[in-house]
């Protein structure tokens, strides 16, 4: 049977005599009884004891219980300790300024035992209330931080895309939301960088798929260790990849995209059968421009301009709008691409008709270019 513990109440009286005959009726109740002489012994007392129970005499010198118990109660390091005030004085101004000073209880000399034990329990039991109340509110505290933890990990990990560990589709919409408004409201340019790594099916097909695996997972670092701080760097789709600059302008963001490209031309990729080489293809665009009218149509714009890049040889950067860009378009039958309506559209129905034998290109664009890239 486990052993309840004995509560601990300090006496705190000037006379000893007071001190050691509560100390000898306290403790056949089966408490543990300190004692103290002065309030400055008491406070000290309370550092190194941390009673259950203060039993404080009012008239002491050097400091009188008034003033320790405000200084009792000012401290935010103790935990709730009870005081009872000890008097001779009687009158009811006497007992509401130890009241206000911060005592829980009063009781006045010659001491009744039978009294001050009756007073000595309710307010142990209130006592074990608050510890037990502030037990659950600890508890209740971390169970909450856990579940806001959990939140925030549950939340990562449904803006994260699983295999390359960096932002999905998901968070890149809702980060270029948010950086398009931003834009908007400050006057300030942003720019898109959409790369495709090229020619990636056949990684797939001849090296099998844990290739292709490490493949987008070492593109994505090689992304996001190029990108600034404040840039988004996620997986828009299968090998497509998406870049938020904000702030930059469009030649600046085309400069980056050629050092990105560049930097992944040169790398060696390391899977578990082998290594193996591949180049991306970078479309970018940017805002402010006279054909981006909204995020969409920026979104669409660097869209576009990766599109050109791959039918004109991949492993290149195109920039929408550009030389390069407005030559393919117009040799496509397109010159009137204003970044809303999609340019593969209008590839697709350029070259021979229908009647000669050949079909017209896939009416969703983004399928003729990931079914060739």
């Amino acid at each position: 049977m486990e052993r309840k513990e004995k509560k601990r109440i300090l006496v705190v009286d000037d006379h000893e005599d007071n001190v050691e005959l509560l100390r000898a009726r306290l403790e056949a109740r089966g408490y543990e009884v300190f004692g103290a002489n002065d309030g400055q012994a008491a406070l000290d007392q309370v550092e190194h004891v941390l009673p259950d129970l203060i039993l404080l005499d009012v008239m002491m010198p050097k400091m009188d219980g008034m003033e320790v118990v405000r200084r009792l109660k000012a401290n935010p390091k103790l935990p709730f300790i009870p005081v009872i005030m000890q008097t001779a004085l009687d009158s009811t101004e006497n007992k509401v300024e130890g009241l206000d000073a911060g005592a829980d209880d009063y009781i006045t000399k010659p001491i009744n035992f039978a009294e001050l034990e009756a007073r000595v329990t309710a307010l142990l039991r209130i006592k074990k209330l608050q510890s037990e109340l502030e037990a659950a509110n600890a508890e209740l505290s971390a169970k909450k931080e856990e579940l806001s933890e959990a939140n925030d990990k549950l939340r990562r990990i449904s803006l994260t895309d699983g295999l390359t560990d960096i932002d999905n589709r998901r968070c890149l919409e809702d980060r270029l939301h948010e950086m398009w408004q931003h834009s908007v409201r400050l006057h300030e340019p942003i720019a898109l960088i959409m790369c495709d790594i090229d020619k990636f099916k056949s990684v797939n097909d001849n090296f099998g798929h844990q290739a292709g695996d490490a493949v987008l997972k070492e593109v994505a670092q090689l992304l996001k260790g190029a990108a600034r701080e404040i840039d988004r760097v996620g997986r828009y789709g299968g090998e497509e990849f998406l870049l938020i600059l904000p702030g930059t302008v469009l030649d600046a963001a085309v400069t980056f995209a050629e050092r990105l490209r560049e930097r992944v031309d040169a790398h060696t990729f390391t899977y578990s059968g082998g290594t193996l080489t591949r180049t991306i293809s970078c479309g970018v665009a940017a805002s402010p421009h006279p054909r981006v009218k909204d995020q969409e149509a920026l979104l669409r714009a660097a869209d576009d301009a990766l599109y050109v890049a791959k039918e004109t040889g991949r492993n290149r950067v195109v920039r929408f709008d550009g030389a390069e860009y407005n030559a393919h378009t117009e040799s496509k039958g397109n010159e009137s691409s204003n970044g809303e309506t999609p340019i593969k559209q209008a590839a697709g129905s350029g070259g021979s008709s229908a009647s000669s034998g050949q079909t017209a290109g896939p009416k969703d664009p983004g399928e003729g270019r990931r079914a060739s890239a």
